[in-house]
């Protein structure tokens, strides 16, 4: 029998922003733990659902190097982990991302980051004990061995470049961004001081040299994200439930073709989102090494 588990967080309150509600990140959540349950063999016991007052930073954080040390320790074979919340950008310190090239933070670096419930501020900036960094979750799936499949699925908004603060607040009946804005622009720019510039790498790359296509058994890093970085995820109704508009597809496609492939799943959810009206794009990143 495989080894397998799954972290399935989502979160619609946040306990220090409470105009930053969302509506449909718990029930992806819940969705996606079924949805592993009923078609990928895992066990209930298997998947851990973490949601709103329980998934602080700590929590999570917590939760998810206890299945990168059992996949360290040879104890796991397949590693899933998905989030629904807002995304967001915090500075990027050790100059490993590419400059901004729209908006308001254009010619800052920044690192995609993601909130928990317990997201607050600190002076101009969120306080990084309260919020995920990017750079964060690589640093736990770095040490996952190559034998440990890890698939992610992210449905937030990651960089929300360009956005306003009009975009933001959403209108009675209609999808709202998964996206928080900095608190201060001007702040965020400040901590923006000229660094080196080493090799970008992904929140799911190796430590070591990418693998070729024989060297292991592993069948890669996949990592599913709900729109472009350009783009906001929508938080949306679905036959009068609220669910993450990728979240809904590729649980609908998912379920409706259990047998399909990843290049298959992403066709098919990009296509109904086409036709719903959504313009993000969901993307799916094999054996991530480069952002």
């Amino acid at each position: 029998m495989p080894k397998q588990k799954a972290l399935c967080v989502g979160i619609n309150n946040f306990a220090n922003l409470p105009n930053a509600r969302l509506s449909g990140c718990v029930n992806d959540a819940n969705d996606m733990a079924a949805l592993l349950v009923a078609t990928r063999g895992f066990a209930s016991a298997d998947v851990q659902v973490l949601t709103d007052a329980a998934a602080t930073k700590a929590a999570v954080m917590s939760a998810l190097r206890e299945l990168a040390n059992l996949a360290a320790g040879g104890n796991l074979d397949t590693l899933v982990f998905s989030f629904s919340s807002h995304g967001t950008q915090v500075p990027d310190l050790d100059g490993d991302e590419q400059p901004e090239t729209m908006g308001e933070l254009k010619g800052t670096k920044a690192d995609e980051a993601f909130c928990p419930t317990d997201l607050i501020q600190k002076g101009d900036i969120w306080d990084a004990d309260h919020v995920i960094c990017d750079d964060e979750l690589h640093d736990v799936f770095v040490t996952v061995p190559v034998t440990c499949a890890v698939e992610v699925f992210l449905d937030t908004c990651h960089s929300g470049t360009g956005l306003k603060a009009i975009d933001l607040l959403g209108f009675p009946g209609q999808p709202r961004p998964r996206y928080l804005a900095p608190p201060s622009f001007a702040a965020f720019r400040a901590l923006n001081a000229p660094k080196a510039t080493p090799k970008p790498r992904s929140m799911l790359s190796s430590a070591k040299e990418p693998r070729k296509a024989d060297a292991v058994t592993r069948t890669g890093a996949i990592l599913w994200a709900g729109c472009r970085s350009d783009q906001t995820s929508a938080d949306a109704t679905f036959d009068n439930r609220p669910n993450g508009a990728f979240t809904y597809f590729y649980i609908k496609n998912a379920r409706l073709n259990p047998k399909a492939t990843r290049a298959q799943l992403i066709t098919r959810v990009r296509a109904d989102l086409k036709r719903a009206k959504y313009e993000q794009i969901p993307q799916l990143e094999l054996d991530a090494t480069t952002r």
